[in-house]
C-alpha cells in the first residue's frame, strides 16, 4: 500500500511539528517512533513522551484506505532532510518494513505495530476553552521561560505558572532567586484557572507557537485554543492538537514576592545597558557570576573583578538624582531579562542595597522581574 506520496517539503514540516518532543533513545522503544494511521485521504501522524502527545492531520496522498503502524521519527527527519525540497517522496508500506522513495533513492526501514503506541488518556473534565493570539501567547512565554527552575527538588518551580482569571492571562516563573511574570488581556471572560506547565512543555510550545499572521490568510492572526483539566492542558493550533501533563504542587505566592512602592527608579536604554553588563561579566568567574552596581547622581557604575584581581569597570548617564546605593546581582540574572526584551527602554527600581530591585518596561504595563541582590 502507497501510505503517502507527497512533495518533501509537505511530508518534512508535518513530521517537524509533532517530533520535537521525541527522544530518540527510550525505555520504550515504541516512543522513539511516530504512529501513522491513515483513514481515508487523510494521514494523522502522532507522537508521545508519554507526558506530552502532539497530533496533526495532514493530506498526503496515497492510496485511500486504513493503515496504521510507527516508523522512526528523528529517521524519517534526518533522510527527508537530505532530499530535494521539491522532490516527490513516497512511502510505502509490505508487511513490517516501510520503504521510503524519493528520486532514485530508497531506503526500507523497520516498524512497530500501532498497537503497541501508547497514547495518552485524555481527560474527561476540561475547563472552558479561551483562545488567544499565538503571537501573544509566544511574547508572554518568551518574557518570562528563562526564570523557570532547573531540575530543581522543588518540582513545581520546574515549569511556568498559567493563571487565567477574568479577561487576564497571567505567566509566571521563578527559581527562587529571581521570577518573571507577564500578563495580556484575553478577549472573553473566564473562570479562575491555575496550572502549572511543565518546562519541556514550554519549550517545545514556544518552538511551535507561530509570531505573525495565518499562513494560510495573511489577514487574520493566527490563534492558539487553550483547554485545562485537573492535571492536563490541550492545545490547538496551526493544524495542531497537543495534550500535556501537568506539574503537581502549589506554587508561591508570586504577589508576595513583587515590591511595591519603591522610592529609587531609574529609566534608561535596555541595549546599552546588557552590553555594558556582558563587557563586565567577561571577567565573573564561573563560580562567581557577581557584578556590583553603584547607582549615583547622573550615573550607575558597573564592577566585576575575578580571582586573578582582574577587574572590569562600566559607566552609565542616567538621569537619576536619588541617594547612592550600592548593590550585588548575579549578572546572568540581569543580562537574561534584558536579552529575552525588545523594549527599548527599562525601568530599575530599589529600595536600597539590600532589598529586591524590580525590573519593569515604561511600554509593557504586564511586565516584572524581581531579582534578589547577592553579597559581594
Amino acid at each position: 500500500m502507497i501510505v503517502l506520496k507527497a512533495a518533501q517539503h509537505q511530508l518534512l514540516g508535518a513530521l517537524q511539528a509533532v517530533s520535537g518532543i521525541v527522544e530518540r533513545r527510550h525505555t520504550l522503544p515504541v516512543l522513539a517512533n511516530v504512529l501513522l494511521r491513515k483513514t481515508g485521504e487523510n494521514i494523522e501522524l502522532t507522537t508521545s513522551d508519554l507526558e506530552i502527545q502532539v497530533r496533526t492531520t495532514a493530506t498526503l496522498g496515497g492510496d485511500a484506505g486504513s493503515f496504521a503502524t510507527t516508523v522512526g521519527a528523528r529517521k524519517l527527519i534526518d533522510i527527508l532532510r537530505t532530499l530535494p525540497a521539491d522532490q516527490i517522496v513516497s512511502l510505502s508500506a509490505s508487511g513490517s518494513k516501510l520503504t521510503l522513495q524519493g528520486g532514485k533513492s530508497r531506503f526500507t526501514l523497520q516498524t512497530l505495530p500501532a498497537d503497541d503506541f501508547p497514547l495518552v488518556n485524555e481527560a474527561a473534565d476540561f475547563g472552558p476553552a479561551f483562545s488567544v493570539p499565538q503571537k501573544t501567547l509566544k511574547s508572554l512565554i518568551d518574557q518570562v521561560h528563562f526564570a523557570m527552575a532547573v531540575h530543581d527538588i522543588r518540582y513545581y518551580l520546574n515549569g511556568i505558572l498559567f493563571v487565567a482569571e477574568g479577561k487576564t492571562l497571567t505567566l509566571v516563573a521563578t527559581d527562587g532567586s529571581r521570577l518573571a511574570l507577564a500578563q495580556a488581556e484575553l478577549g472573553t471572560e473566564v473562570p479562575k484557572q491555575e496550572v502549572i506547565l511543565p518546562r519541556k512543555t514550554v519549550l517545545e510550545l514556544t518552538r511551535l507557537l507561530r509570531d505573525g499572521k495565518d499562513h494560510k490568510d495573511g489577514a487574520e492572526e493566527a490563534q492558539i485554543e487553550i483547554r485545562f483539566a485537573g492535571n492536563q492542558a490541550k492545545f490547538a493550533f496551526s493544524g495542531l492538537e497537543f495534550v500535556t501533563k501537568l506539574v503537581e504542587g502549589k506554587y508561591p505566592d508570586y504577589n508576595r514576592v513583587i515590591p511595591r512602592n519603591h522610592r529609587n527608579i531609574i529609566t534608561l536604554g535596555r541595549a546599552p545597558l546588557l552590553a555594558s553588563l556582558q563587557r563586565a561579566a567577561i571577567l565573573t568567574s564561573d563560580k562567581f557570576k557577581g557584578v556590583r552596581l553603584s547607582i549615583e547622581p547622573g550615573v550607575l557604575k558597573i564592577a566585576s573583578s575575578n580571582a586573578e584581581q582582574e577587574e572590569a569597570k562600566e559607566e552609565l548617564e542616567i538621569d537619576y538624582a536619588g541617594p547612592t546605593i550600592d548593590i550585588g546581582f548575579n549578572v546572568t540574572y540581569l543580562m537574561d531579562v534584558l536579552s529575552n526584551l525588545s523594549a527599548e527602554m527599562v525601568r530599575l527600581e530599589m529600595h536600597d542595597g539590600n532589598s529586591a530591585a524590580l525590573i519593569t518596561v515604561p511600554d509593557l504595563a504586564g511586565f516584572k522581574y524581581v531579582v534578589m541582590p547577592m553579597r559581594i
